[in-house]
């Protein structure tokens, strides 16, 4: 804004525009040198707290302490891999190396023997799959030879092993190598593999792939509860040498499977997921990004809230409003335990969807009704324009949203299990930087879909991939179903 034009501002007018870019300058020197996790630890000094009767909460009680004694049994002590280590894992392979006493031992009796063990690494190997066909002719030279027919192979007429292919792949999304860095690793094994001739696999592989992600896609859509959301990522084009372009990965994520697939868009506009989603009905869960309006108006699909946006717009306010956003954040934390109780210590512990749902009732309702309480009252005592006032807007405008997961104990409080899903292609941009198309793009996103799902189903992703692309050749497509990356297909 132009000096000349702020000479017409009111005092109240000013101070919002110093408050947001404090704000602004704030999150900027967070973002570049400070720790960007959201933990928050409250202070318990009462400042702010959030009540409807708006009185300070009473001083808790004194701690009542006792003391407490047992008897155990005694036992033998549980074997300690020496240093009170525990031992290496049982089910790694051993190699045994005898070292036998220099002293001469003829006529001694063997009492036992002391065994040390270490853990130690052989880098995997590259070897040469021989197909070996023998040719049969009869004696007197007549009828044709006959020889075993050729076996499916995941690229035609190509080199590489159904394995490899996936250790390249699983190379770059994964591990986060590059196909130049893959290609020095290979170089150290003396064997020369381009990082073009890396694409050219990868590409292979995926077509496999494809028909397999199309029904992994109808799968996920074909229930009635979503999570979407989206990160960037830079493409190289033809169409603008010498730059990139910024494309986007749209992630939607089933937890009821639990399933994950990426799609790719050059933009971020709404044609992406309108397209995507067409078929869906349900529940869309997601942030309060417009792309998603429209959709969220069609007829049989309802929106849902992420309370973990909110909270950080919260979060990102207490710099400049402490006292508002420590209330925010404490009562908002009281939802998340009544989650933490839901779920449980232990996996075993975790509480169906029917009890899910009458906890939430029980615990959340009566919270959920002291915030909004609250925001209705402390909107009007707040700028418009500063970092709490469009935390509290924030919050009240998509407050019916935010009251979805309360409907039915199957759905999440917020969208971090999708975030986390995401997490790998953040960190894989790092080092990759850029796809080298928008083809190759595409091939990316198919990759993270069956990764992403592979580690929420717990399922090992190289020996699952290896094990597709050696099957995809000559399967089915009426049994494609019994490839895919889900442990009940």
């Amino acid at each position: 804004m132009a000096p000349s034009n702020l000479e017409n501002l009111t005092r109240e007018e000013l101070i919002a525009i110093i408050l947001k870019l404090d704000h602004e300058l704030t999150w900027l020197k967070r973002q570049m040198f400070g720790q960007k996790a959201e933990r928050y630890v409250p202070t318990g000094n009462g400042q702010m707290e959030i009540g409807l009767s708006g009185a300070a909460e009473a001083a808790p009680a004194p701690a009542v302490t006792q003391k407490i004694s047992y008897e155990r049994q005694a036992g033998k002590p549980e074997a300690k891999n020496g240093h009170g280590r525990n031992a290496l894992p049982a089910h790694l392979p051993r190699v045994d190396t005898v070292l036998e006493p220099k002293e001469d031992v003829t006529g001694m009796q063997k009492i036992g023997e002391e065994v040390t063990e270490e853990l130690e690494y052989k880098p995997g190997k590259l070897f040469v799959n021989r197909i070996i066909r023998p040719k049969y002719a009869k004696a007197d030279g007549s009828g044709s030879v006959v020889t075993a027919p050729l076996p499916f192979r995941p690229i035609e007429k190509g080199r590489p092993g159904p394995g490899l292919i996936a250790y390249v792949m699983l190379s770059k999304y994964v591990d986060h190598l590059p196909h130049y860095r893959q290609e020095q690793i290979f170089k150290r094994e003396k064997v020369e593999i381009p990082r073009s001739t890396q694409g050219g696999w990868m590409k292979g592989g995926c077509d496999l792939l494809t028909p397999l992600h199309g029904r992994l896609i109808q799968r996920i859509l074909a229930t009635d509860y979503l999570q979407a959301d989206e990160t960037p990522i830079r493409v190289q084009d033809e169409r603008i040498p010498g730059k990139t372009h910024q494309g986007y990965f749209f992630a939607y994520r089933n937890p009821l499977l639990p399933a994950v697939v990426f799609d790719y868009q050059e933009s971020r506009s709404r044609a992406g997921p309108m397209e995507f989603l067409e078929s869906f009905q349900g529940v869309l869960q997601t942030d309060a990004y417009a792309g998603y309006n429209e959709i969220l108006t069609w007829p049989g699909v309802k929106a849902g809230g992420c309370f973990a946006h909110a909270r950080r717009k919260f979060y990102e306010a207490k710099d400049s409003d402490f006292a508002r956003a420590e209330a925010a954040l404490k009562i908002i934390g009281r939802l998340y335990a009544v989650e933490d109780k839901a779920r449980g210590e232990k996996p075993e512990d975790k509480l169906p969807p029917e009890e899910r749902y009458k906890l939430r009732q029980a615990e959340s309702v009566p919270i959920m009704k002291e915030i909004k309480a609250w925001l209705d009252t402390e909107v009007h005592k707040t700028l418009p324009k500063s970092a709490m006032g469009q935390a509290i807007s924030y919050t009240l405008n998509i407050w019916n949203r935010l009251e979805t997961y309360l409907t039915d104990g199957r759905f999440e409080i917020d969208n971090n299990l999708l975030e986390n899903a995401i997490r790998p292609v953040a960190l894989g941009r790092k080092n990759w930087l850029f796809a080298g198309s928008h083809d190759g793009a595409k091939r990316s996103a198919m990759i993270y879909s069956f990764v992403g799902t592979c580690a929420m189903q717990g399922i090992e992703p190289f020996e699952y991939l290896r094990n597709v692309i050696d099957k995809l050749p000559g399967h089915p497509q009426s049994r494609i179903d019994k490839l895919l990356p889900l442990k009940i297909s």
